[in-house]
């Protein structure tokens, strides 16, 4: 939110900018400023000249407000996405790196828990199906004399 209100402000001063010039333009046709301020000849004012001048002010101000407002949203949904490590998934916030947990906690000012998603959920079963089936089949080591080893024949007894 901090970005939204800073980019309103920086409207609201381009907004300001824009109606001061404008302000000076024709405050300039009414009372020829140049003269008042450093004398000299005084200036006719053409009313065609100050109109042109006043529109031509107006299509700027639309553009560069335009080019600001789409610079502004930008920004705002720049901040508003959030930086995860793709190793530990700990999150950056205010130059430094924390836990998802406690970036809730501090940054958002939200309580966590934990939980086991639906696709987690069945993963685990499998896991622990296949650990139990593990553990239940009796491991054969083929050096222990209580392992059940086919008869190989005596091949030297034949060979004669």
């Amino acid at each position: 939110m901090k970005v939204f209100k800073s980019g309103s402000r920086v409207i609201w001063y381009e907004c300001l900018g824009f109606g001061f010039i404008l302000l000076l333009s024709w405050l300039n046709k009414l009372v020829d400023l140049p003269h008042l301020l450093v004398g000299g000849e005084a200036h006719a004012s053409k009313w065609r000249d100050s109109a042109m001048e006043t529109m031509l002010i107006l299509l700027i101000w639309a553009f560069v407000l335009s080019l600001t407002k789409r610079l502004v949203e930008r920004l705002h949904y720049l901040e508003g996405l959030l930086r995860v490590c793709a190793w530990c998934r700990k999150v950056g916030h205010n130059g430094k790196w924390m836990l998802l947990e406690d970036y809730f906690a501090e940054g958002l000012r939200i309580g966590t828990t934990h939980g086991v998603c639906p696709d987690c959920l069945k993963k685990l079963e499998e896991d622990t199906k296949l650990l139990y089936r593990s553990h239940a089949q009796p491991e054969t080591n083929p050096l222990s004399p209580h392992s059940h080893q086919p008869e190989t024949p005596d091949l030297a007894a034949h060979s004669g």
